[in-house]
């Protein structure tokens, strides 16, 4: 698959996107320096990865199909309902430290990765995506006919479009 052309991340010149290597671009808010990414058998230390979705949301999969991941890999991940679609911003043993500093209480908040995202994945994506600034300035209306106090700042749908999330201010 040709990421050069995907408008989803930054091309860094490296095979799958982002650099793999801990001294890459950090081209994403909030990521974690990967001290540990030349480390042999980091990666396979843990079947834990952390992705990245839209602006800074992160969450924390099981990558029990054993795929080869890497920073920068755009997969499709286990949502309730259906899947979402990020990017894998962390993999190996830091992302056991960074689920520890989140902490996460239970296992079962950790949901797992199906795949490396394919084209029709990346299709339905950019779908959902195409309809996030309308349904925002649609929302807007609608708190402002209903007098609500509250400030729509943005609307993320999920990968596959069958859920959205809406960030307000509101008091």
């Amino acid at each position: 698959m040709d990421y050069k052309n995907k408008k989803f991340f930054i091309y860094n010149g490296c095979d799958r996107g982002l650099c793999l290597r801990g001294c890459g671009r950090q081209d994403r808010q909030l990521n974690t320096y990967d001290w540990l990414a030349d480390v042999p058998g980091n990666a396979q230390s843990t079947d834990l990865v952390e992705v990245q979705f839209k602006n800074t949301r992160k969450g924390y999969y099981h990558n029990v199909n054993n795929l080869d991941l890497r920073k920068g890999d755009i997969v499709a991940v286990e949502a309730n309902p259906g899947h979402d679609i990020g990017v894998v911003t962390l993999t190996g043993k830091l992302v056991e430290l960074q689920i520890k500093k989140a902490n996460l209480k239970s296992a079962d908040d950790i949901k797992r990765i199906y795949r490396i995202a394919k084209p029709v994945d990346m299709e339905k994506y950019r779908e959902a995506k195409s309809r996030e600034h309308a349904t925002m300035i649609q929302s807007r209306q609608i708190a402002k006919n209903l007098n609500l106090q509250m400030k729509i700042g943005d609307v993320e749908y999920q990968g596959d479009g069958n859920k959205a999330i809406f960030y307000y201010i509101a008091d």
